[in-house]
């Protein structure tokens, strides 16, 4: 591939649990489908009053994007603090299994590796509660440290925005001479940092961004989505406005597609969905393709990965992904 990509987050395990709507309402704060940070504790809590085992995966938000690019073909590596535990292991492993470069993963034995607990309801919606542990830990010497140069894209989840390497982090990437890919994460995310956003992220830094509607309009306000995709094209070399079921609309310059979904007409979960059509979308950048087939890809992998609990695709799956790329 032409591009070698870096992602950069908080290295989570994902814990996956079921539950109905009356368990959110009795025992989970804040707006259904959102996500907020706890303390480990917590997680541990709702675990408990589940009753249920959660299952297992890695994750994270630029962890789901990169490790899917990685089984895409694309040179990835990514750079994140993990604990010296037994989940940071398993997060590593995983990666390094499924072609990545684990060479930029820092380890610590100073906190756990985080995790994430995405409580599904049965219309596949999901509530996300973060930990984020060790990730919490990664600082501006180690930005600094890290040889920004190999790679051609640093991609770059909105949750980073809480770290307090952000700004040393997309400086670095810049100088280095790197794009940077950046997904706006969540509408809690864009509340908090609005400003910051509009004025300095998006202007001086990113150059390929994804958002949906709900985040589009915690930014801009109330809009359609071929508005937002063009404000937000006119700050970014690349803008994609995601509508789930609706399509997506993707512009650069000139150029504007108008993405169809592939629908799903009873979707399990709809957990990665956007980070997995980020990671189809750069992968038909990073080969040149049109925007139509970079949407067209990136629409594919993220029907696939709502039909399953959890972000982790199966062999079928990755079949017809791999049919959607061929030619690239």
């Amino acid at each position: 591939m032409a591009w070698k990509v870096l992602g950069v987050g908080s290295p989570l395990v994902d814990l996956l649990l079921n539950v109905d709507d009356a368990f959110l309402k009795e025992h989970v704060s804040g707006a259904k489908g959102g996500m907020e940070m706890v303390e480990p504790e917590l997680i541990a809590s709702l675990v408990a009053r589940s009753g249920k085992t959660p299952e297992k995966a890695p994750g994270g938000s630029a962890g789901n994007t990169i490790f899917a690019l990685a089984k895409m073909g694309v040179e990835c590596a990514m750079f994140g603090k993990t604990g010296n535990d037994e989940q940071g292991a398993f997060y590593r492993s995983s990666f390094k299994s499924n072609g990545g470069n684990d060479a930029c993963f820092v380890v610590t034995g100073d906190a756990p590796t985080g995790c994430c607990l995405s409580l599904v309801t049965p219309d596949a919606e999901r509530t996300m509660r973060s930990a984020l542990g060790a990730s919490l830990l990664l600082n501006a010497d180690e930005v600094r440290k890290l040889d920004f140069s190999p790679f051609d894209l640093v991609y770059i989840e909105g949750y980073m925005l809480f770290s307090p390497v952000f700004d040393t982090l997309v400086r670095c990437a810049k100088d280095a001479g790197c794009r940077i890919g950046f997904d706006l994460a969540s509408f809690e995310v864009v509340g908090i940092f609005k400003e910051k956003l509009l004025n300095e992220v998006l202007p001086r830094y990113v150059d390929i961004l994804f958002a949906n509607e709900e985040e589009g309009a915690a930014l801009l306000g109330e809009m359609t989505p071929d508005e937002m995709a063009g404000k937000l094209g006119a700050l970014c070399e690349v803008a994609v406005v995601k509508s789930g079921v609706r399509g997506s609309i993707a512009v650069r310059g000139n150029e504007k597609a108008v993405i169809p979904a592939f629908v799903v007409e009873k979707p399990v979960d709809t957990t990665a969905a956007g980070d997995l059509y980020a990671a189809g979308f750069i992968r038909g950048l990073a080969a040149g393709a049109s925007l139509s087939k970079c949407g067209a890809v990136g629409s594919r992998i993220s029907s696939e990965v709502v039909k399953v609990f959890g972000s982790v695709l199966g062999k079928e799956a990755w079949d017809k992904v791999f049919e959607e790329i061929k030619g690239l």
